[in-house]
């Protein structure tokens, strides 16, 4: 699979090849050569993922409602971990 098709991945096909990977890397079922090649792709499918889940996060806005019963919106403040 191409760089440009692993960008083109839905952010659930990421996951579920990256979870593969890590679970074939995990088993050591693989040569080496392709657990190198493996970990590269799962290097970019991790960063896909990542900027997927931020991309959501950026879009998503706090309803809020006055005490008045007004509606309005604010931008959605993550909580420190």
């Amino acid at each position: 699979m191409t760089s440009e098709n692993i960008e083109s991945l839905s952010f659930e096909d990421a996951l579920a090849q990256l979870e593969k990977i890590v679970s074939e890397l995990e088993g050591g079922r693989i040569k080496l050569d392709d657990a190198v090649q493996a970990y590269e792709k799962a290097v970019k499918l991790k960063k896909i993922c990542a900027d997927k889940l931020q991309a959501a996060q950026l879009k998503i806005e706090k309803i809020e409602i006055s005490p008045e019963g007004e509606v309005s919106t604010s931008e959605f403040e993550v909580p420190e971990a």
